[in-house]
């Protein structure tokens, strides 16, 4: 097996909704999510319906998700992007116009120097994705 870094996405709350978000974008599944009141763990209140982890997947996309505690904020900044590699013009059409009905468009899909279509998108989460489709 290879080595794999597994992007680990980390939300103020919301780790519900962007999953499902995620899960109609990439028409993925939700393979498995945990709360932090159904976790042997000490929880407060406000923290019971939080996301304590879950685990998103279609083909070979694979990243883990979770929430923090109320009193724990998380700070959405530009330090982590997460790179698409899509395997047809269609698969990167497709999740490009998914994106951006609500995010920030950083590069419009387009062709580049290297040979590929790319795009650069900043999605309501602040979660930067790199799409980009390697032309034969």
């Amino acid at each position: 097996m290879k080595n794999q870094a597994t992007p680990y996405l980390t939300f103020n709350g919301n780790a519900q909704e962007a999953l499902n978000y995620y899960k109609q974008v990439f028409d993925g599944e939700i393979v498995s999510m945990q709360t932090f009141g159904e976790a042997d763990y000490p929880t407060p209140p406000a923290a019971e319906n939080r996301i304590i982890h879950a685990q998103f997947k279609k083909d070979a996309l694979f990243f883990m998700v979770s929430d923090t505690f109320p009193s724990q904020p998380v700070e959405a900044g530009n330090h982590i992007s997460l790179v698409l590699e899509l395997e047809s013009e269609e698969s990167i059409q497709k999740i490009y116009h998914a994106l951006e009905q609500e995010s920030d468009i950083l590069m419009k899909l387009q062709d580049t120097f290297w040979g590929a279509k790319y795009a650069k998108v900043k999605d309501k989460f602040g979660v930067i994705w790199d799409l980009n489709y390697t032309k034969s």
